[in-house]
Parts: C-alpha cells; sequence; structure tokens
C-alpha cells in the first residue's frame, strides 16, 4: 500500500480552533505522520469546520486527483463529506496506518461558463437571477431542445450535492455511486406560453446539458459553484457534464453515506 503520511490541515485560523487543534497535531506527529503547511506537498489534505470547510478545501487545492481528502467536524457539526470529528481523530491516524482504508469517490461536475471559463463542483451550480424578475433558459440535453425554463432559476446537483440547495428545492437525495447529475427548478412559472416538466430530472454520466440564457434583459445572473458565487457579467450558457474526476476521501467502516444521511435529516 503506498505511504501516505504528509498531511496539510486546511481551516480558517483563530486562537480558540489553533488551540484546540495542538493535541491533534501533536497525535500526528507521535504517529510518525508529517503536517506541512504547503498542501501542493501534501498526500492528505484534512479539513477542519464541517461541509463548508471540506468544498472549500476541495476547490482551494484544485480537486486534486492524487490525494486524499477527509474532513473533521467539530462537537458541535455535523456534515455528510466528514467521517471525522475532533474527538475521534485518533481512529482515523490508526486507520490510515495500520487498516486496510476503504476509500469512497464522490462525483465531480464540469461546467463551461459561454464556452470558455471552465470550472469544477463537487456539491451543484446554480444560476439565479439577481433582479425582481424571473429568467428565461432554454434547456438543451445532447443538443435537444428539452424545455423552456422561466422561473427563479435552476441548480444542477452532483449525487453529493443532491442533499444541499438542491433538496431544499423538493430534489431527490441521489446515491453518490450511480455516476450521474440532477437538474431541478427554481420557482418556475408555467403558463400557456411556458411550461417546464415541474421536477427535477437525472442525467447519466454520459448527457451533455446545456443551459442557454434568453437574452431579455436579465443577461447577469449570479452563478453559484458549490459555496463559491461567481460575478461573470453577461451570462450566454452554461455547459454541464459529469467529470472523469473524483474527490477520493477515507472512509469509515460502517459508515455509508445512507448512515450520515440518516444521522442528518431523521
Amino acid at each position: 500500500m503506498q505511504t501516505r503520511n504528509n498531511i496539510h490541515f486546511f481551516y480558517r485560523h483563530d486562537d480558540n480552533l489553533d488551540k484546540k487543534l495542538q493535541p491533534l497535531f501533536k497525535l500526528a506527529r507521535e504517529n510518525d505522520f508529517h503536517i506541512v503547511d504547503n498542501p501542493e506537498q501534501a498526500n492528505i489534505i484534512v479539513s477542519v469546520g464541517g461541509d463548508g470547510a471540506f468544498l472549500q478545501a476541495v476547490r482551494t487545492t484544485g480537486f486534486r486527483q492524487d490525494c486524499l481528502y477527509t474532513g473533521i467536524t467539530r462537537s458541535d457539526e455535523s456534515g455528510l463529506y466528514c467521517d471525522f470529528n475532533i474527538d475521534n481523530f485518533d481512529e482515523m491516524l490508526h486507520t490510515m496506518q495500520h487498516e486496510e482504508m476503504e476509500v469512497r469517490r464522490f462525483p465531480v461536475i464540469d461546467v463551461k461558463v459561454n464556452g470558455e471559463s471552465e470550472f469544477q463542483c463537487l456539491n451543484e451550480v446554480s444560476i439565479r437571477s439577481t433582479i425582481i424578475k424571473t429568467m428565461v433558459v432554454d434547456v438543451y440535453i445532447d443538443d435537444m431542445h428539452f424545455e423552456t425554463f422561466r422561473g427563479d432559476g435552476l441548480i444542477v446537483a452532483t449525487p453529493t450535492g443532491s442533499t444541499g440547495y438542491n433538496k431544499s428545492t423538493r430534489g431527490a437525495v441521489i446515491d453518490p455511486k450511480l455516476p450521474c447529475y440532477q437538474v431541478s427548478e427554481i420557482a418556475s412559472l408555467n403558463n400557456n406560453r411556458y411550461r417546464t416538466l415541474g421536477s427535477s430530472f437525472v442525467l447519466n454520466k454520459d448527457r451533455t446539458l446545456t443551459l442557454e440564457v434568453v437574452q431579455d434583459g436579465n443577461d447577469y445572473p449570479i452563478i453559484g459553484m458549490d459555496n463559491e458565487a461567481y460575478s461573470i457579467r453577461n451570462i450566454q450558457n452554461l455547459t454541464v457534464t459529469l467529470s472523469d474526476s473524483v474527490i477520493k476521501t477515507v472512509k469509515l467502516k460502517n459508515n455509508s453515506y445512507w448512515d450520515r444521511v440518516k444521522r442528518t435529516f431523521l
């Protein structure tokens, strides 16, 4: 098994958290792990602070394919991406050193804006109106016109992202072992002129989704990618496909995705 012993801790520094993490740093060093400041030198990237911190760690470090990501929550937090919390950090180190690691792979979507700028998302990409006016979007699946949407916006979510913004719009929660992505509506307007499916729909990994923004004066929507907003003026189209990339994380035994969904929502 490949040796993985260079760890980078990704978190927002403050005095209280720094103090609380010192025993973890000490424990890591005692177990022959090397803590590095530069994430490019790490083969394990540990986020501290729940799902938001995990998403930021993945985005900031460039969706690396050659390392493991893992998330640690603090005592009062829960996270669908995070298998560990500060209180069981030693269990994570023991797993990495002495046991056959189980690696979970999370799907990623590729997003191209206006045919030029390219991004990746682990959770979702959303496009929303920024003014008090509905936006109109022509939705294409594999170059076939599927529907003309009018409403506040659309969400395209990965399976793991299906429990976030997507779920709040009554989208389905999808097993991350399914290579697919989901499209959900935000406050669609249905009448004799504009007619949409009225429910979320799921696309297979081989499908290409294109969202063409109708240039009717509402041409400056906000693009949300995971937990970041991108202010790109004059949005004409988004093209979404399932990426060949995946995010690899350490998996605790007997802690499946559905175990974490149950703990979070039920």
